[in-house]
């Protein structure tokens, strides 16, 4: 239970240090296409927070009809940075919600292209956070390209946690 609600407020941490370097690269460095799986530095930002609607969805029981995953909410970094913040909340209030016997239970759920799958929740969790670092990673690769080493912020958990305890 610590470690999701660790994951959960690193995740929120890690996402603020990178939309505040993104806004100093500004808005025509973000919708740059780079080349990357989501095209551009905007692209990937946004497929975190559609990606992350879509779990918090099927975890709260409330998923439905689901956005292709490269849907772009919001080319303006500044309103994608406000549903970036709210997803946040939200992943932390469900981590800090989380009891036990629910995260040794299933999670029931069709994925983009209709196929129905059954897993742990504790398994799905996992991968939510995963995901996250996985295109963070992407992100922090294209701010590097974008403005140089400098632009690009630590994200390392152990500087979160540092952070934390000081």
């Amino acid at each position: 239970m610590r470690a999701y609600r660790t994951l959960a407020a690193y995740n929120a941490w890690a996402n603020a240090r990178l939309y505040d370097a993104a806004a100093v690269l500004g808005p025509q460095a973000c919708a740059r296409p780079m080349g990357a799986f989501f095209g551009s530095l905007i692209g990937t930002l946004n497929h975190l927070v559609v990606a992350d609607r879509i779990w918090l969805a099927r975890f709260e029981g409330t998923d439905g009809p689901q956005p292709a995953l490269d849907t772009m909410l919001e080319t303006d970094l500044a309103a994608l940075r406000g549903l970036r913040a709210a997803e946040d909340a939200r992943i932390i209030d469900f981590a800090e919600r989380l009891m036990p016997e629910r995260l040794d239970g299933t999670l029931s759920y069709a994925n983009s292209s209709g196929r129905i799958f059954t897993q742990a929740l504790s398994s799905a969790l996992d991968h939510v956070f995963n995901h996250q670092t996985h295109h963070r990673g992407q992100a922090h690769a294209l701010l590097t390209q974008l403005g140089g080493r400098a632009a690009a912020p630590s994200l390392d958990l152990i500087a979160f946690q540092r952070e934390a305890q000081s």
